[in-house]
Formats: structure tokens, C-alpha cells, sequence
């Protein structure tokens, strides 16, 4: 699979729009001037904005063990108390989306907060939620009793029992696909400067928010890949998918690397350099293969170089005489870390596995959706899911990989909050029948 050496992308510096000033609050005159909860709470999402940075509530300390995402989306016109939460339970990821009014100030407004943990830490994430629970006072002015959590993912079946025990809250169950959905809808429709795509001339080109936005790819990345065909309001279908995902990154790597975690298997891939790793177009031609559109860089094999270079060491020490004098004969280790030793005997390091394997995965994952998009004649591609986190490299790679084999014909899309589609698509669902200008919810109340 084609890959280049990616270039920098990232989000957009704090000064864009993270103090609240006039060049971050963008209105959208298109947008509702409010959504409506039977009964209980009116949400005003008119001049939505994101923010990049600002204060959390006290409640993001709750406990060390989850991750607060600094871009909270401010709702400048909303009053009303909002009474539920959202938890979306993957499989290596559980995401919580909360709204509270603005903390330590008398303006009108709030905003929604954006929270994960890792799944195998559910009671960390079902504490952070009872203490959510507890400050529902202060947070928004509603009786901790009253508080309802809407859940979806797998988990949320899993762990249903134990959120309701902890809790001691009604808990309200959704379907996975339909809260990505309109999690999505809702990104691309409703908030400004959240979708974006990558050129490299345009590291980071927004799109204006559109409703006019089907047919569409869904690539929800998260341990493994769901790849959904989205023709309309409610109207989609699994496509296909692979098993090939960020648990599979993250478990490999936790192999041959050492690393303790996910961020930190990122950052190993910042360093590294595949070139050491991977077989290049270059290796194999000594330059590119322009008639075919192939740079001297583009990677011709994933991890083509070790094995050789993994029997070159191993005759070099043999030839050396074995084991040197004093050496103790090795003793293959039950926890897996020969792995690291081989490699590391052998000249890998673990930022050049980290990057290799980084751009294996994305690009397999790139050109199964696009060969997905070609079968089902869809031009527009959207990319979510928690395996992303905006990390340059990933961007980069999956972007060009849809460039790359489609001729320029095919867009990726990416999103700012693109690991909270499936939260964000449960916290909607406590809306009204028919809310917003294209009616993409149930045509019933939430749970029904």
C-alpha cells in the first residue's frame, strides 16, 4: 500500500478560537434556535462554537485515571437544565459526553465536555460518572436523582447491571450504529470548524457545516473497523469492515515495544523513522518508479527489512563466538519481552516499529475504504473513531491513501471530536421526536 513520510497536521492553535472572542464565535443563521426536551430541559444550540482550551469543572478531577479532551463546545445561548449524560463502552475506550454551565461565571450558557477512559478502567469511568451524579447541583441545576444515562456501544450491555447498581440512575440503552450516525450528522450539520480536510498544501482546510451531506462513508475506527454506507436520515447499512484496528496497534505494539500506552505508542511514532523497518520503492529500485506514480519513499513491504537484517545479527553473533565470556545462556521469558530483545539485538527501535506499524494499519484501513467508496459509488468519506485522536501521522496516511488511489476523485474527511460520534449521537437521542431541520431521529421519545 502507497504511503508517504507524512507532513504535519494538526488542530488549530488555541488563539483560533479558544478565548471565547469574536473570531471564534462564529454564527450560523442556518442553524435551530433550539432543540426541545419534552417537558424537563431546552437545549439552544444557536452560534455553537468549539472551544480549544479553557477551565474545567472540578468534576474533571474526580479521578486520574480518564482523559479530558480540551475541546469542549460552548453553547452560548442554552439556560436550561440538561438532566442526563452519555457513555459510549467500546472495547479498548469508554467516552462520556457531560454538559454543565459555564463554570465560575454568571453568563448565560454552557457547554458539553468530552471524557474517555480506558475500558478495562470502568469503575474509574463509573466513579467520574458518580461524581457527576452528585455535583448535577451545582453543574446544572438539576436533583442528583434525577440524573439518566443514555448508553450505547457494547458495553453498555455488558457493564448495564453495574452502571445501574453504581448509579442508582435510570439507564437507557441505544444502538451503536444509529448513535454514530447521528453523532455524526450532527458534527457535520451543526458545529462550525469541525470537519476538515488534509491536502499538503492544506494541512487543515474546515468545511462550512452543510446538511447537504448524503451519500457518505462512515469509517469508525476504534479497535476494530465499521465501514458504513450512510444514504440519509436513518438510512444505512454496514458495509463491511476489518479486524485490522487500533486494538490490533495497540496490542502489537505492547508486544514489540514495550509501551504502556496508546498516547505513548503515538509519540514512539513521532521519532521513529519506518524507512529502518519498512522495504522502500527506493530499496528495491534505488529511486522512485514514476511511471507507475511510485516514490523512492512510498513502502513497497511493512516490516520487509527484518527479517533480513534479523539474520544478518544473528550470524554476526555467531560468527562472533556466541555467547561471550561470563554471558549466561538466555532463557526465553513467559511475558512476551523476548520480542523487545530481538529487535532491539537486531538494530529496531521501538519509535521505528511504532511508526511502521502505525502506517500498516492506516493504510490497509485507507484502501479498504476506498475500495468500499468505488463499490459503492460514494465520493465522501468520513473518518471517526478513537483511533485517530488527530495524530498527524494517521491523518496524513489515510488522507493520501484515498487521494492516492482514487486519482483526486474521492475526499477524506476527518473530525475535531471524531472519537465521540457514538456519545454524542446517545446524548441526541434525549431529544424530542423530530428534532432539528432534518429530522434524523426517532420519530419517538428516547428509549421507546
Amino acid at each position: 500500500m502507497p504511503a508517504e513520510t507524512p507532513h504535519d497536521v494538526g488542530r488549530p492553535s488555541s488563539s483560533d478560537n479558544a478565548d471565547g472572542g469574536s473570531q471564534s464565535r462564529i454564527k450560523t443563521s442556518s442553524l435551530d434556535a433550539a432543540i426541545t426536551h419534552p417537558g424537563t430541559v431546552r437545549i439552544n444550540i444557536q452560534g455553537a462554537f468549539i472551544l480549544d482550551e479553557e477551565p474545567g469543572p472540578s468534576t474533571e478531577e474526580a479521578t486520574d485515571e480518564g482523559r479530558h479532551d480540551t475541546k469542549s463546545i460552548r453553547l452560548p445561548n442554552h439556560t436550561a437544565v440538561v438532566s442526563h449524560i452519555a457513555v459510549d463502552i467500546g472495547g479498548s475506550l469508554a467516552k462520556v459526553v457531560y454538559f454543565s454551565r459555564e463554570p465560575g461565571s454568571s453568563e448565560h450558557g454552557g457547554r458539553l465536555h468530552f471524557t474517555n477512559f480506558e475500558s478495562e478502567r470502568i469503575d474509574a469511568c463509573l466513579e467520574f460518572m458518580r461524581q457527576l451524579k452528585l455535583n448535577q447541583p451545582k453543574l446544572n441545576g438539576s436533583k442528583s436523582e434525577e440524573l439518566c444515562v443514555m448508553a450505547t456501544g457494547g458495553g453498555a450491555y455488558k457493564y448495564y447491571d453495574k452502571i445501574r447498581e453504581a448509579l442508582g440512575v435510570e439507564v437507557l440503552r441505544e444502538d451503536e450504529m444509529e448513535c454514530l450516525i447521528i453523532g455524526l450528522d450532527f458534527f457535520i450539520s451543526e458545529i462550525p470548524n469541525e470537519v476538515f480536510t488534509y491536502t499538503d498544501t492544506h494541512p487543515m482546510q474546515f468545511e462550512e457545516a452543510s446538511a447537504d451531506v448524503y451519500p457518505y462513508l462512515l469509517v469508525n475506527i476504534g479497535s476494530g473497523v465499521s465501514m458504513v454506507q450512510v444514504s440519509g436520515p436513518k438510512e444505512y447499512d454496514r458495509v463491511g469492515g476489518t479486524s485490522l484496528g487500533g486494538g490490533t496497534l495497540w496490542g502489537l505494539l505492547s508486544l514489540l515495544t514495550g509501551a504502556g500506552s496508546f498516547e505513548e505508542m503515538l509519540a514512539m511514532s513521532d521519532r521513529g523513522d519506518n524507512g529502518a523497518v519498512d522495504m522502500l520503492v527506493g530499496d528495491i529500485y534505488g529511486a522512485g518508479y514514476s511511471k507507475i506514480g511510485l516514490k523512492s519513499s512510498t513502502i513497497a513491504s511493512s516490516f520487509g527489512k527484518v527479517f533480513k537484517k534479523k539474520t544478518e545479527a544473528e550470524r554476526s553473533a555467531e560468527d562472533d563466538g556466541g555467547l561471550a565470556n561470563g554471558d549466561q545462556e538466555h532463557v526465553p521469558s513467559p511475558y512476551g519481552n523476548d520480542n523487545l530483545r530481538r529487535g532491539k539485538e537486531a538494530g529496531f527501535s521501538g519509535e521505528d516499529i511504532s511508526r511502521s506499524l502505525l502506517l500498516a494499519i492506516s493504510n490497509n484501513i485507507g484502501q479498504i475504504a476506498y475500495l468500499q467508496s468505488e463499490k459503492h459509488k460514494l465520493d465522501n468519506i468520513y473518518f471517526g473513531g478513537s483511533f485517530i485522536r488527530g495524530h498527524r501521522q494517521t491523518i496524513n496516511t489515510l488522507s493520501y491513501a484515498i487521494r492516492f488511489w482514487s486519482q483526486g476523485s474521492k475526499k477524506a474527511y476527518f473530525l475535531r471530536h471524531e472519537g465521540y460520534l457514538g456519545s454524542v449521537g446517545a446524548f441526541l437521542k434525549r431529544q424530542p421526536r423530530n428534532w432539528g431541520r432534518r429530522n434524523s431521529l426517532e420519530s419517538h421519545p428516547a428509549g421507546g
